[in-house]
């Protein structure tokens, strides 16, 4: 979306070298494979591949499945590598492996460098700010394991004249209603030190008052902190802003009137945060529910509405405030370059069996499996009768309670800290939400069907349709002056690109 530009002739002459630098690197390994045609270059080649695509295959196995395909896909994830790199030993082929290796390395390097250069990012617009004269500073004491205590915010918050609200973890606080109260009270300025969860319910009181925003990376994964570009490993230099800092308008999320800062996700991480042990079994419970929400009888898909174009069936959907770089990067440490382009960013994934699996791993963006677009309006609902989707024990254990970075961080935005915020310093719809942990969709107190959705990590219960929008430019981030800043992610490999770029031609790319 947006305006196309033009790149080619006006190309710096230094990302044209380095693309057929990268040219010649996948020439060099397309020669190596022919010169040791006689001595299994084909081999070393085919092996390679088999290994990634049994890997997958096992991935998939581990994950869907329970008891002896469990056990099988666990010793192929292991096997397949291991057993590639014994074939190449024993062939006498690990030199002409470690040949191409080299040169797929050298080629991907050169590559990605062609492609930053080609594209120069475009710097976010600080603006000059006042020094704020009534901060109020909410700060959970539980967050990022007690960073809170660790690094002596309260006491530095309080000599730069901030007044601290520190949530007390024995007794759920209404976050948003005490970010108000301060606002009534005179507050010029808002902020946390906590999950990104309670970042976005205080940013949007921020947001709906006009009033700056300090974000306090004292979470665990801290996404926004690190797209901001703020310090993660010592969060008291956020605090620097009070005093030394510059402002940034960013976009913030909303779904179904509710604010997000980074992730929504729909589907199969969102119904697993819904059960109360993923606070403490992640893994476990990961693993427990995953059969019955990939494969299970009357497993739910998702349907949208991406700016009224459909996406059907898919099993799991993350929507994003703003784009992630690349699909292929969404992770823990998966960044978003800017926050301010006025875009959701939309996933969504599909794989039914391990043959997807293994085509999403060989191809990764470019699998069947995936779709990566951007929006400005996404509207979720759900296949099949609503009483038929979940896994069996969902209901069973109705009545227990319960993000990206998907889990604690998983995709997908990785999952933000939704263990540290739950029954902390949520609103008092999350607790209710988080009673029903079932993952098939429960009817509300309205009578209209409800499913499980992750915000900002955050486990909730909407009713459908769910709908994801953006606010452009709604908040004010105050941030230090000086600030580790943001590192630019590796573009995504796009070799008709790199062709563009090596012989001069005519491409027509959406600026970033």
């Amino acid at each position: 979306m947006g305006a196309t530009r033009e790149t080619g002739s006006d190309a710096p002459g230094e990302a044209r070298f380095l693309a057929r630098l990268a040219l010649l690197a996948v020439l060099g390994s397309l020669l190596v494979l022919v010169l040791a045609l006689g001595e299994g270059g084909l081999m070393v080649l085919g092996a390679g591949l088999l290994g990634v695509v049994l890997c997958a295959a096992g991935v998939w196995w581990f994950v869907a499945h329970r008891g002896l395909l469990r056990v099988i896909g666990a010793l192929l994830v292991f096997l397949a590598p291991a057993g590639a790199v014994v074939l190449f030993a024993y062939q006498g082929l690990w030199l002409t492996a470690l040949i191409l290796v080299l040169c797929w390395g050298v080629a991907l390097t050169c590559a990605r460098a062609a492609l930053r250069r080609s594209r120069p990012e475009r710097p976010q617009v600080a603006t000059a700010a006042a020094r704020p004269a009534r901060p109020v500073l909410i700060m959970n004491p539980k967050s990022g394991g007690g960073k809170v205590g660790r690094f002596g915010l309260v006491e530095r918050a309080e000599e730069l004249g901030a007044r601290v609200i520190l949530l007390d973890p024995g007794a759920p606080a209404d976050v948003a209603e005490l970010a108000r109260r301060a606002v009534a009270d005179g507050a010029d300025l808002l902020g946390v030190a906590g999950g990104d969860g309670t970042q976005a319910l205080v940013a949007a009181v921020a947001a709906d008052h006009d009033l700056p925003f300090l974000v306090i990376s004292a979470g665990t994964r801290n996404h926004l902190a690190m797209d901001l570009g703020l310090d993660r490993d010592d969060p008291s230099r956020c605090l620097d802003a009070l005093t030394d800092g510059e402002e940034l308008r960013i976009d913030l999320g909303d779904v179904s009137g509710r604010a997000f800062v980074n992730t929504v996700s729909f589907g199969v991480y969102a119904d697993v945060v819904q059960r109360p042990e993923y606070r403490d079994d992640k893994a476990g419970t990961a693993l427990s529910l995953m059969p019955d929400l990939l494969v299970g009888e009357g497993v739910r898909r998702l349907d949208s509405l991406v700016d009224g174009a459909p996406l059907a069936d898919q099993q799991a959907l993350l929507v994003s405030n703003n784009p992630y770089f690349s699909p292929d990067e969404i992770s823990g440490t998966g960044r978003r370059p800017r926050l301010d382009d006025g875009e959701l960013g939309v996933l969504g994934i599909r794989v039914e069996d391990a043959a997807q699996a293994a085509d999403l791993a060989v191809r990764g963006s470019q699998s069947t499996g995936l779709t990566v677009l951007s929006a400005h309006r996404v509207e979720v609902t759900v296949s099949g009768p609503a009483e038929a989707d979940g896994p069996p024990e969902a209901a069973e254990d109705a009545g227990a309670d319960g993000p990206p970075e998907v889990a604690e961080d998983a995709g997908a935005d990785g999952p933000p800290e939704a263990a540290e915020d739950a029954g902390t310093d949520g609103p008092p719809e999350a607790a209710e939400n988080a009673g029903a942990d079932g993952s098939a969709e429960e009817p509300g107190a309205s009578g209209a069907v409800e499913i499980p959705v992750a915000v900002d990590g955050e486990a909730l219960r909407m009713p459908i349709p769910v709908v994801c929008t953006l606010r452009p430019g709604a908040l004010r981030v105050l941030v230090p002056r000086d600030r580790p800043g943001v590192v630019a992610p590796p573009p995504a490999i796009d070799w008709r690109r790199i062709l563009d770029l090596a012989f001069g031609r005519t491409v027509r790319t959406a600026p970033r």
